[in-house]
């Protein structure tokens, strides 16, 4: 189920002859989305980047000062737990 192949090339070549002028609250829109978007990309990044070092530094710590931690688990093992602890 679709378009046929000729519909749609004759669809296609018919919205081709149509010249379409935005408007300039067209443009505006578009600009506003394009800043909105940035900055909802650089605010996700930095909570992300926050929240990896609010994470990771205490497993960090507790990997290699707790006592336990310590005597039992390789450093393979405390690196894994490290690197589990930033995703």
């Amino acid at each position: 189920m679709g378009i046929p192949s000729e519909m749609r090339d004759v669809w296609v070549q018919r919205r081709a002859k149509f010249f379409i002028i935005p408007s300039p609250a067209e443009d505006q829109k578009k600009l506003r989305a394009q800043q909105s978007s940035q900055e909802g990309i650089r605010a996700g990044l930095k909570a992300a980047a926050i929240t990896g070092v609010f994470t990771a530094v205490p497993t960090l710590i507790a990997v290699r000062k707790v006592a336990w931690a310590k005597a039992n688990l390789n450093h393979t093992a405390q690196a894994l737990i490290i690197s589990g602890g930033f995703f």
